[in-house]
């Protein structure tokens, strides 16, 4: 009886180290199952549906480039959540979360911008998300130096080896798009844009003028003849400080999309001052966008630095509703879009998204979505300027 149960024992212990051993074999003679390799597991897990990731613009690859001043890039996509120098509505720091969460349908695998003939993700521009600039809440003096130091620093980034030794001149230096924010983050963006090209003309789309003499806005608290008043820092003001320090190009600069009520005639008076050509919004219905379109690139030149800067109350509230300023009668989305396709020969070095404002927003997300098409649309523009001649391929004219 014990002989048997040992034998058994025995039996079993033996068909187990067989079992072992063959499996082993067969398992050597197996191909590698995919994921060994980097390539393998990019391959497997490193693409994002739309609904899935963590929420970048566009799911673009994310570095904190203010801590990583080495990171090379050619476009990156840069938050500034600041909104404490608005004049009406608050609420435009969770501007650039809404945007990037928005721009969640831009995928690299879609990307494909049929109107200019490319994928502004899969072209010679390395385009990443540098995250938001943290700008203090309670200090706007300080907020404003916080962002004239990041975007300084920014300014002075490298583009990756091969671009920076193109022949291209525009693949040479890395430009920035950010999204805000109020519009007063133009200013510490100029002052850095400054440092590098000097002064750049300004191409505006706005309700509003945005060159308004900061003592226009009442107040007995305020010294008017006194420049370095903090409260002369809003966002209705920063072009007039703007031109005031020197960083903006006379008789270069264009408004467009203009609605505004203003305080007197006077205020175009002092625009006219500081050299700006205003394009109303109605005369989109005289001219039609690829006209609009036209007049702005025959005044701005086509080798001119220019900063694009992008109020999202140039649409009509009816489609973005999610401001800190609306106007009604605005353009369309479509309208916008359009006009900045036939703008795409400008030389954009630099350019934001700002006031959106999302807690006024509907539940479909119609401006944030309108805002992250329109980043889409600056980015592709960007890419077609640094296209290769010889490589970019020839689309029709939509407008």
């Amino acid at each position: 009886m014990k002989f048997s149960v040992l034998y058994a024992a025995v039996a079993t212990f033996c068909r187990l180290v067989s079992a072992h051993v063959h499996a082993e074999a067969a398992e050597a003679q197996q191909e590698p199952f995919v994921g060994w390799t980097k390539e393998d597991l990019d391959a497997k897990w490193g693409t994002d549906w739309g609904f899935s990731g963590i929420s970048t613009f566009a799911h673009l690859p994310h570095t904190r480039c203010l801590q990583h001043p080495e990171v090379e890039y050619d476009i990156a996509i840069l938050g500034a959540p600041f909104d404490t120098a608005v004049t009406y509505r608050p609420g435009a720091r969770f501007g650039p979360r809404a945007i990037r969460a928005a721009s969640a349908r831009q995928t690299s695998f879609r990307g494909y911008n049929p109107r200019a003939g490319l994928n502004p993700y899969r072209e010679w521009a390395k385009i990443i998300d540098c995250g938001d600039i943290p700008i203090s809440p309670f200090d706007n003096a300080l907020a404003v130096r916080q962002m004239t130091e990041a975007y300084t620093n920014l300014a002075h980034s490298t583009a990756p080896k091969e671009n920076a030794e193109s022949s291209n001149a525009y693949r040479k230096k890395p430009k920035l798009m950010t999204l805000g924010g109020d519009h007063s983050i133009a200013l510490p963006t100029l002052r850095a844009l400054n440092k590098i090209y000097g002064n750049v003309a300004v191409v505006h789309f706005d309700a509003h003028l945005d060159t308004w003499h900061p003592a226009k806005y009442p107040s007995a608290w305020v010294d008017p003849n006194n420049p370095n008043e903090q409260s002369f820092f809003t966002h209705g003001t920063m072009f007039w400080v703007a031109h005031n320090e020197s960083l903006i190009m006379k008789d270069k600069s264009v408004h467009a999309g203009l609605r505004t009520r203003l305080s007197s005639i006077e205020d175009n008076e002092d625009d006219d001052a500081q050299g700006w050509v205003r394009i109303a919004c109605d005369d989109i219905d005289d001219m039609g966008a690829a006209a609009v379109a036209q007049k702005i690139v025959d005044h701005v030149g086509t080798d001119t630095p220019v900063y694009l800067s992008i109020d999202i109350d140039v649409i009509d509230p009816g489609m973005a509703p999610a401001t800190g300023t609306p106007e009604p009668g605005g353009w369309t989305t479509r309208e916008l879009i359009r006009v900045l396709r036939g703008i795409d020969a400008l030389n954009v070095v630099g350019a934001d998204i700002v006031e959106v404002s999302p807690a006024y927003d509907t539940s479909a997300e119609t401006t944030a979505m309108a805002a992250a098409q329109i980043g889409f649309e600056v980015l592709t523009n960007m890419v077609k300027r640094g296209m290769d001649n010889k490589t970019k391929v020839k689309v029709r004219d939509e407008l």
